[in-house]
């Protein structure tokens, strides 16, 4: 399993556009992807899951994946992250 902390900086947080970015991404693995806020985990693969969540600027979230391309879902999950979703 992989754990990634990761701050949201983007103008809206993870709503939206923005978290179906983040759904469509995660979808391209075949790991299993969860995303944690205050002790609340969810399906990464869930547009509801992810929104349900709230979060919003400034917000640390943990990203954790387990399966065969782990290492590389994280790590392209966190790149969209950090590139502010390219907006």
């Amino acid at each position: 399993m992989v754990i990634k902390e990761v701050t949201i900086q983007n103008s809206v947080g993870l709503h939206a556009r923005p978290a179906t970015f983040f759904i469509q991404k995660a979808n391209e693995f075949k790991s299993g992807i969860w995303v944690e806020k205050d002790e609340r985990r969810v399906n990464a693969k869930s547009l509801l899951g992810v929104l349900s969540l709230g979060i919003i600027r400034g917000t640390k979230i943990t990203i954790a994946a387990d399966g065969t391309d782990e290492d590389e879902a994280v790590a392209a999950l966190v790149e969209l992250i950090e590139s502010n979703f390219n907006e």
